[in-house]
């Protein structure tokens, strides 16, 4: 990607950018830092940007404050100092930085609000790494509670898919991909988890999406908060309330 590029790429999914924060869109199946794939990573974009924009000399300082999965897009926030970095970190330590998450599901849930509390355990077999709910927790004692809720915002019922809102209590491990899972209704596209449905040679996406990010500016008092639109591809683009 040529210089000029770069920065045209950044700049068209940035949301918030200041001295010490910068927020934007993360498209999907994009790397959130490198990873054993060697892709260029969403990381070393927002880097390259940040130098040559700013015409920065030595290293860039970009700290990574929490991450999404590869295959997930939507929002997410960098530090660019060591002082945000910081003080973002306690933040999310601390529950104060508040994210909710629209999916796309298989199925139609009877419940249509709920909250869903699992044990999750961490393991690893040949599709990587990957969560597994467990039933007895006192048998395994590296099993963490997962806690999260959600409503469901518009069914389409011609396409067995349901759109829903989802807001974490929790920010373990996969976690809401293995908690829907469980319940029945796995995400759209979910290779891992059971949601990966073929239509014909369409590539099919996971249909999860950072939707709103909320936090206090690590430097001023007062609240950032951030909302974004899912990409309009299937399956987003079934939906109205997107």
């Amino acid at each position: 990607m040529s210089l000029n590029n770069i920065i045209t790429y950044i700049e068209s999914k940035i949301l918030y950018e200041d001295n010490h924060v910068i927020a934007l869109v993360k498209p999907p199946n994009i790397p959130t830092q490198s990873d054993s794939s060697g892709d260029i990573s969403l990381y070393d974009h927002v880097k390259d940007y940040i130098k040559l924009k700013y015409d920065k000399q030595g290293n860039v300082f970009l700290g990574i404050v929490h991450r999404l999965d590869r295959p997930v897009s939507g929002i997410m926030v960098f530090a660019k100092t060591s002082k945000a970095a910081s003080r973002l970190s306690e933040s999310i330590r601390n529950r104060e930085f508040y994210k909710t998450y629209y999916a796309v599901i298989n199925g139609i849930p009877s419940a249509k609000e709920d909250t869903l509390e699992n044990y999750l355990i961490k393991k690893t077999n040949k599709l990587g790494s990957i969560a597994q709910v467990v039933f007895d927790d006192k048998k395994d004692k590296s099993a963490k509670l997962a806690r999260l809720s959600y409503s469901v915002l518009e069914e389409l019922p011609s396409n067995n898919l349901s759109l829903i809102k989802v807001e974490l209590e929790t920010g373990r491990f996969h976690q809401i991909r293995v908690q829907l899972s469980n319940l029945g209704h796995a995400i759209y596209g979910d290779r891992k988890y059971g949601g990966y449905i073929k239509y014909d040679k369409d590539f099919v996406p996971l249909g999860l999406f950072a939707k709103t990010l909320k936090f206090k500016h690590p430097t001023k008092d007062e609240m950032i908060d951030l909302k974004a639109n899912a990409p309009n591809t299937r399956p987003w683009a079934l939906f109205s309330n997107k």
